[in-house]
């Protein structure tokens, strides 16, 4: 069984690309079902982007393909810019 506080302190790899995403600011969970849909990865604040929060990933959980103890590996092929306002 993994902690969310564990989760938390593991980056994030997308495998499609090998670009690093950092590391899981919060998770989507379906309260209903008992499920986490996805995890959220805050964006890398831009330089000009002073008066404003970049937005987040959104990454559903059936992307990920492993957790490591040090990293979460994901495979996004058609990888989307951050969703703001989240």
């Amino acid at each position: 069984m993994i902690k969310a506080s564990d989760l938390r302190q593991r980056e994030i790899i997308n495998i499609a690309d090998g670009k690093r995403l950092g590391f899981i600011n919060d998770l989507d969970i379906d309260v209903e079902e008992g499920r986490i849909r996805a995890i959220i990865v805050p964006a890398p604040v831009k330089i000009f982007s002073v008066f404003g929060k970049g937005g987040d990933y959104v990454i559903p959980w059936e992307k990920i393909k492993k957790i490591g103890s040090d990293v979460i590996l994901i495979e996004l092929s058609e990888f989307t810019e951050p969703k703001k306002g989240i």
